[in-house]
């Protein structure tokens, strides 16, 4: 008789309840990462600084952000995850208490590097969930943990703004840091006992992140595809805050705030796509999702003068990325190994080099042809991801072939690790 399984062990089962909480987690996580957003002005008249200097706040926690998936995501594929999330969340409820108590504008860009790049336990809660999910119920369950990090997005801003105003820009820390840390308890908790895996030397398990993506066929398309989805996104929001600025509109800053709540269809949409990829439709939706968002990106071009008409595009468009996001991660979630976190680690690089590039081009576009010239080349980015998923089908419905080009090199990186 052979052993239990994961889905047949109640202890390790994703209930609801627990989905619930590492839904929660992940949204806390990611909102650490955009208290300061809007409070950028509010920071600056605090600590006696310019608004461009307060503006660094923003970049450092991200740049923080982006070391911390590649330094540290990794290590879920190794360390015992039950003592890994809880220590790496109490580490975040330090740094944010450091920024809450910043005494200088130095001080505070220190603490909220260190917040970027100890607020990574999303990244590690949700391969973790895919593994503790049933096979069947993987996509569900993914799309859920994704909602959760969505929401967080979303309302940090909101939330941020609104106890700015009532207690003063430092306690948004304060709460953020007792909340993360009350995660953290929760999550030791919460977490089962998972089994002990083989360690592997540190420098090699980071270098394994990139042998790990050569190894299936899958992946490489997949990256491509949600990276320049993540660019579309990215590039369409920073450039609304120039359209909705100007006239017709002359937008505040909260109105603008107040229109991406719109977004939080594409929360629910995130659930919806996990369980298509359940029913075995991952690939033709993915399809139909960057469809999608090249049809709202016309819209938005032929519609730019109507609040109504950007709403229901904004709305379709968060749709169609998120989605698109919640599949790609789920497609690649379901290969097979024990390389989860480092396929993770690849996934969010990827998003966020897109999220990057999709911000830089967003000034020089404007610049140059204000809201024509940001639709056409977000069309155009569009195009190249539809492109690679129409040429990419076959390898991406195989998720679980490895790449016949790297297969020894593959099976070798296995072996050592």
């Amino acid at each position: 008789m052979s052993g239990p399984t994961t889905s047949s062990v109640p202890d390790r089962r994703m209930t609801p309840a627990r989905t619930l909480v590492f839904a929660i987690a992940a949204g806390m996580a990611v909102g650490n990462l955009y208290w300061a957003q809007p409070l950028i002005e509010t920071i600056a008249g605090s600590l006696g600084v310019s608004s461009s200097s307060a503006a660094t706040l923003v970049t450092v926690t991200q740049v923080g952000y982006a070391l911390g998936i590649f330094l540290l995501v990794p290590l879920g594929d190794v360390l015992n995850r039950r003592r890994l999330i809880p220590l790496i969340l109490a580490l975040s409820a330090a740094t944010l208490l450091g920024a809450a108590v910043a005494p200088s504008f130095a001080v505070l860009l220190v603490a909220l590097g260190g917040v970027g790049l100890t607020t990574v336990g999303a990244q590690l809660l949700t391969p973790l969930a895919s593994e503790l999910a049933e096979p069947e119920r993987r996509g569900r369950v993914v799309g859920a943990v994704a909602s959760g990090a969505l929401i967080g997005i979303l309302l940090s801003r909101t939330i941020s703004g609104f106890v700015a105003d009532l207690l003063g820009w430092r306690a948004i820390y304060v709460i953020a840091a007792v909340v993360t840390l009350v995660l953290a308890v929760v999550l030791r908790a919460v977490i089962p006992v998972l089994e002990p895996r083989e360690p592997v030397p540190y420098p090699r398990l980071v270098g394994s992140v990139f042998t790990t993506v050569a190894r299936y066929r899958a992946v490489p398309p997949t990256l491509v595809i949600s990276g320049a989805s993540f660019a579309v996104f990215s590039l369409f929001w920073t450039s609304l805050t120039y359209l909705l600025t100007a006239a017709p509109f002359s937008y505040s800053t909260s109105q603008i705030g107040l229109l991406g709540l719109a977004g939080l269809a594409g929360a629910l949409a995130a659930r919806r796509a996990g369980a298509l990829h359940d029913r075995g439709w991952s690939v033709p939706v993915t399809g139909i999702a960057l469809t999608l968002l090249g049809l709202s990106l016309v819209a938005a071009w032929a519609a730019s003068s109507s609040i109504i008409a950007l709403i229901v595009v904004v709305i379709a468009l968060d749709i169609a990325v998120q989605a698109n996001l919640v599949l790609g991660q789920t497609r690649l979630f379901a290969l097979p190994g024990s390389a989860r976190s480092r396929l993770n680690t690849a996934f969010v690089v990827s998003n966020f080099l897109g999220g990057a590039l999709g911000s830089a081009m967003a000034g020089p576009l404007w610049a140059a042809g204000g809201w024509t010239a940001v639709m056409v080349a977000s069309l155009a980015i569009t195009l190249i991801g539809l492109a690679v998923w129409a040429v990419s089908r076959s390898r991406l419905a195989d998720a679980g072939a490895l790449d016949d080009r790297s297969t020894v090199r593959a099976e070798k990186s296995k072996a050592s690790l």
